[in-house]
């Protein structure tokens, strides 16, 4: 059996206001590819498929639309579970009519698991949704020792995979899937505000006995886990969400099992969808940038921008920037370490007039306030003491 596992998809998540849905639909159409390409059989969604619990209509849509496209053109099963960013009630609302498209959506941690037909064989797949306190319905333990919160909340993690692989029989492919942060596992800035770590942290032990490979959801850089028995791995994001994920390469999991037998041969397939990020360090100022934007450097990529300089940047050269650059997301200023000190003692030493006229060339690139305009400024100024 070929299964294909993806997760933390976060559709409708925006970069400082820029969408990348045009940057999903790539992915979505990239994925179908693989699915085609590499002839799979099931293909896995470890969680937070939306970016929000309340997501935007056209994020609904291209899901939803894609996967029913992906069942009726491969006829293969999907099967998704709710992260930690989706509704889960809202995430499987439409399950009936998912299902009967072959579509398997659990929303709520549970005690059974799915046995969906693949091919000749059953998948059988102890799925677990987001297992948050609120949405295993249960409490912990009141004794406020975080030691002892953490123990409680693994015991009940286990004890639903238990629970769903007690029913697993041999000669068929035993499967897990959840979406959660594991001991050992490497996160990075995009991966906001959640549980991660503490108390709801989970070692190998919480993870389920007498599977073949377990699919982890939550940490957006591909990585595996360490687990005596079998792998387990963390698909990471189709798109890179912040910054700190710049240089990393992002990919989807194949993962190649036999009923009867014990090894899975895990496969990692690069992605080539989605705008890279991507950070300039501008040493020698202005005329770096501006040389970096001739050549078109990195036109196709989001941009964090460090801009080396011995004085503030002027709105010009700001506007020049971003309209030469779209995908420049951030221009964060670097000035020499003792800049900021005499900068601070020698503003102290100028009269409030010669502060705004330097403010002024500094906002129009280097043009001079007029004395109309210096005395109005004084004037304001003058009110406001009386005030």
């Amino acid at each position: 059996m070929r299964i294909l596992h993806t997760a933390d998809w976060h559709i409708g998540r925006t970069l400082e206001g820029r969408s990348r849905m045009a940057e999903h639909t790539t992915f979505l159409e990239e994925l179908e590819l693989i699915i085609q390409e590499e002839k799979a059989d099931v293909l896995l969604i470890a969680g937070d498929v939306f970016d929000s619990v309340n997501p935007p209509a056209d994020a609904e849509s291209l899901f939803y639309e894609t996967m029913a496209r992906i069942s009726s053109r491969f006829d293969i099963p999907v099967a998704v579970i709710a992260g930690n960013h989706d509704h889960p009630e809202r995430l499987e609302a439409p399950r009936r009519l998912a299902k009967a498209q072959n579509i398997h959506i659990l929303g709520y941690p549970g005690r059974e698991p799915l046995h969906i037909p693949v091919n000749h064989d059953i998948l059988q797949l102890a799925a677990l949704p987001y297992p948050s306190e609120a949405r295993m319905k249960t409490l912990f333990s009141r004794d406020p020792q975080e030691t002892k919160i953490r123990q409680a909340y693994q015991k009940k993690v286990r004890e639903l995979f238990d629970a769903m692989t007690s029913s697993f029989q041999p000669g068929h492919v035993r499967i897990g899937m959840s979406h959660v942060f594991a001991a050992g596992g490497t996160e990075s800035d995009s991966e906001r505000p959640i549980e991660v770590g503490g108390a709801y942290t989970l070692s190998s032990d919480a993870f389920p006995a007498g599977v073949q490979y377990t699919a982890l959801g939550h940490l957006h850089r591909p990585q595996h886990i360490h687990h005596p028995d079998y792998p387990v791995r963390y698909a990471g994001s189709p798109l890179a969400f912040s910054f700190s994920e710049a240089g990393h390469q992002k990919s989807v999991t194949m993962v190649d099992v036999k009923a009867d037998d014990s090894y899975a041969d895990v496969r990692e397939i690069p992605l080539q969808s989605g705008s890279p990020l991507v950070q300039w360090k501008a040493e020698y100022g202005m005329d770096q940038v501006k040389s970096w934007i001739s050549e078109k450097k990195d036109q196709d990529a989001w941009v964090e921008l460090h801009l080396h300089l011995e004085d503030s940047p002027s709105m010009e050269d700001i506007q020049l920037i971003r309209r030469n650059h779209p995908g420049i997301v951030h221009i964060y200023p670097v000035f020499p370490k003792n800049r900021g000190k005499a900068a601070a003692e020698h503003k102290k030493s100028l009269p409030i007039d010669a502060l705004f006229q330097k403010f002024y060339e500094k906002q129009t690139g280097g043009a001079s306030p007029d004395e109309e305009l210096v005395q109005l400024f004084m004037e304001l100024i003058e009110k406001g003491d009386e005030d």
